[in-house]
């Protein structure tokens, strides 16, 4: 079996060899930093600009201001109110999105690429840049409207254990700020204003550029997107989060599944630790029916349908989090299995099997997320936001290969302490 492993993984590394991607990489001259993908295989240009504006900034008092300011940034701009701007993107058949999450807010635009297209799709993206309208009377829907979803999300068990998750494991750091309906009511359209003011300027901000175009377009278009910006200084990013002592927390409802998060700030982006830790944790409980916590959970047990583990590095260091659901009234008893099974990988690390398995597979899989042009400006804008190697597409699958048990077994004991761990329960018994 071990030698079967080894020949699929020397077969994925053949195919994603040729899934190599070009990220061609300047800074205009305002500062700004570029990331551009030549994609001449479809004539779309996809556009992504990112903000140093995600919810780790929202002032004392005032959370949630974050998320409302990217909400109703693209609503109206220059003398285009709502309605006039959305309907000037469907004559192009152009598409804005983007959204606000803890490290940034991104606002991408998807184009022809066709100059009579792309060119007055770009001018109303430069609008939005340089003038939102931010609308007294839209304003006020959409903090309406926000805090009606908040309130209803707070009667969820699933998003009671994520909100009372993060504020456990960042209780001295912006990341475990959560917005609560006295903090949205607090928002005045000023606050929005002066939030705009402060975040979406070319200091902390990226832009990302996949499409049809030559260097000397791309060149061109990213200078006059960058125009449009303000000049500001970046963001100055508190101190990392540490962690803290063991804890467990639970909460009461009345729903029949108890809802489990184990977890606590492990890995930023980029870190030297994170392939190691990425590459264990899929044996851990990323792994679907293959790894250690399904096998002892559910297949042993069957205390749950599902049961994961999961990264996610961010700009200060994101958390490592255990995730499951289970009958209420064995919540307990799944936890005390979840810590066994995760104190035994802590011990023993992964088997050559096992190490050889899930870098198969995660290399394997690596391909897939560089199928679409779409795909390809996520990996590319996260990248750029981050800070990330230019050539970290290139590297990956090397970087992915190169880790060995040894490097998981030590990043984890590094990372994983259990001694640190926040455990957070909703309807248990």
């Amino acid at each position: 079996m071990q030698r079967l492993l080894i020949v699929l993984l020397a077969c994925c590394l053949t195919v994603t060899a040729r899934a190599g991607v070009d990220i061609q990489h300047w800074k205009t001259t305002n500062g700004m930093r570029v990331h551009f993908v030549a994609s001449p295989a479809l004539p779309i240009l996809d556009v992504q600009i990112d903000f140093a504006a995600g919810s780790m900034f929202d002032p004392p008092g005032k959370s949630g201001v974050a998320a409302l300011t990217r909400g109703v940034l693209d609503l109206g701009a220059g003398e285009l109110d709502e309605n006039a701007l959305a309907d000037r993107l469907a004559d192009l058949g152009a598409v804005l999105a983007g959204g606000a999450d803890t490290d940034r807010a991104s606002l991408s635009l998807r184009t022809l690429s066709t100059p009579d297209k792309r060119g007055p799709a770009l001018d109303l993206l430069k609008k939005i840049l340089a003038s939102p309208r931010f609308d007294a009377a839209i304003f006020t829907r959409e903090r309406a409207r926000t805090l009606a979803e908040l309130k209803e999300a707070m009667t969820r068990p699933d998003a009671l254990a994520a909100r009372a998750f993060w504020s456990a494991l960042y209780p001295d750091h912006p990341y475990g700020q959560q917005a609560t309906p006295d903090s949205l009511a607090a928002i005045t359209l000023a606050d929005v204003k002066a939030f705009h003011v402060r975040h979406y300027g070319a200091g902390g901000a990226t832009l990302t550029l996949v499409g049809p175009l030559g260097r000397d377009e791309a060149v061109e278009l990213a200078e006059r997107l960058a125009a449009s910006l303000p000049a500001t200084v970046p963001p100055v990013l508190p101190a990392q989060p540490q962690q803290g002592s063991r804890t467990l927390l639970s909460l009461r409802h009345p729903a029949a599944q108890a809802h489990l998060h184990l977890g606590l700030p492990a890995v930023e982006r980029g870190h030297p630790d994170y392939f190691p830790l990425l590459v264990g944790n899929y044996t851990l409980g990323g792994g679907g029916f293959v790894s250690r916590l399904m096998q002892e959970i559910r297949e042993k047990r069957g205390f749950a349908y599902d049961v994961y583990s999961h990264l996610s590095p961010l700009r200060q260091a994101g958390p490592f989090q255990i995730s499951l659901q289970t009958q209420r009234t064995q919540a307990f008893e799944a936890l005390k299995v979840v810590r066994s099974v995760l104190d035994g990988f802590l011990r023993e690390g992964p088997s050559e099997a096992e190490l050889v398995a899930a870098k198969a597979h995660l290399v394997g899989a690596f391909p897939l997320r560089l199928d679409s042009n779409q795909k390809l400006l996520e990996q590319a804008a996260t990248i750029n936001f981050y800070g990330l190697p230019p050539d970290y597409l290139e590297t990956y699958r090397q970087q992915l290969t190169a880790v060995t048990a040894d490097q998981v077994k030590q990043a984890f004991v590094r990372r994983i302490r259990p001694e640190a761990l926040v455990t957070v329960m909703v309807a248990a018994e």
